[in-house]
């Protein structure tokens, strides 16, 4: 428990900044969520418009340090790749 007035309020502001920054990450995985989804029904076009919306959420995540710059071009670039190769299919 915190003993100090300081104290105090560094638990009150990390509380709040806690909740903010899951309802981020829960805000990013459920645009990489849409964008899986259109993967696995195979919707090119779907895909695409899902990763443009979820292209700046991910990059928003990582201007306020939710997440890391490599790990969000890891995952946009992965989910890239999976659109292109549906798309290929469908071609």
């Amino acid at each position: 428990m915190a003993n100090t007035k300081a104290a105090i309020k560094a638990l009150r502001s990390s509380t709040k900044k806690n909740e903010v920054n899951s309802a981020r990450k829960n805000r990013i995985r459920s645009f990489v969520r849409k964008v899986d989804d259109a993967i696995k029904a195979a919707d090119a076009t779907k895909a695409r418009e899902a990763f443009k919306a979820l292209e700046p959420e991910i990059m928003r995540g990582v201007t306020k340090k939710i997440i890391k710059l490599n790990t969000a071009a890891r995952k946009l670039t992965r989910l890239s790749a999976a659109i292109r190769k549906i798309s290929q299919k469908a071609a």
